[in-house]
């Protein structure tokens, strides 16, 4: 069952006029006939006039985890020799469908108001296009340019960790995919052989790491409670348990109902 939230932002009654209770001061309220009678360019209450819309969403967290899980596992068998290298463009167009998949994860964390869901899920599916596009055209320097991309890549991980950490378990993601990204870059650039192999271990921890945050995360959205070690504090704890007024604060100067971002 769907439900809409609305918050009318309403201005507060001001100070009463001795003897017959009607508003003055700049807190008057909506202008009356009388008041535009009076002055007839006077506007309307805007704020009286306005309606904040809220649309309840399914989390799209669990399907970017899975998918993250899983393309994982599949860039890593590569990586650890378990599909032969003859193989590569087959593994890069099934890398495809993770950008999608993310790419709308991302989206939909957006208009669900998680700045750090949205970016993340964004920069994975940036990533796996990237990787895709690279390694099925086989294009020359393909490799080194990964590298590269994956090296900067590591600073992007490592920067959302620093801002993850009251999401525990999307941290604990954060900080395997840092050094993941990071030998992998490091494999990229130098060729190395056993950093390769390292490369696709720790994406193979990853995936493990994101099936269960995936999994944990649709338990909780299936029973309406944590069933599995998710990790909540601070912020996010209180934004999932806290009451509705507490959800709106602030509601006017977020981006979407503010002027600019």
């Amino acid at each position: 069952m769907t439900t809409t939230t609305e918050e009318a932002r309403t201005p507060r009654p001001g100070p009463t006029a001795a003897g017959n209770g009607a508003p003055i001061g700049p807190d008057r309220g909506a202008p009356t006939d009388a008041d535009r009678s009076a002055d007839p360019r006077r506007e309307p209450d805007l704020h009286a006039m306005t309606r904040l819309t809220l649309r309840p969403i399914a989390s799209p967290m669990p399907l970017g985890f899975f998918t993250v899980a899983i393309s994982s596992t599949v860039a890593s068998s590569l990586q650890l020799g378990l599909v032969d290298g003859a193989y590569r463009q087959a593994v890069a167009l099934t890398l495809f469908s993770a950008f999608a998949l993310q790419l709308l994860v991302s989206v939909l964390a957006f208009g669900a108001r998680d700045v750090i869901a949205a970016t993340l899920m964004g920069g994975f599916a940036g990533a796996w296009l990237a990787n895709g596009l690279v390694t099925a055209a086989d294009a020359p320097g393909g490799a080194r340019v990964l590298g590269v991309m994956n090296l900067v890549f590591t600073v992007f991980a490592a920067l959302m960790a620093s801002v993850a950490r009251p999401k525990k378990v999307l941290w604990v993601l954060l900080l395997i995919a840092v050094p993941r990204y990071f030998v992998a870059g490091l494999y990229g650039v130098s060729g190395v052989a056993w950093l390769g192999h390292l490369a696709g271990a720790l994406g193979m921890l990853l995936a493990a790491v994101a099936m269960y945050a995936a999994y944990a995360l649709m338990l909780e959205e299936l029973r309406g409670r944590e069933v599995l070690w998710i990790g909540r504090s601070g912020p996010v704890h209180d934004a999932m348990h806290a009451g509705l007024a507490d959800q709106l604060e602030r509601l006017e100067r977020q981006a979407g109902v503010r002027r600019t971002l």
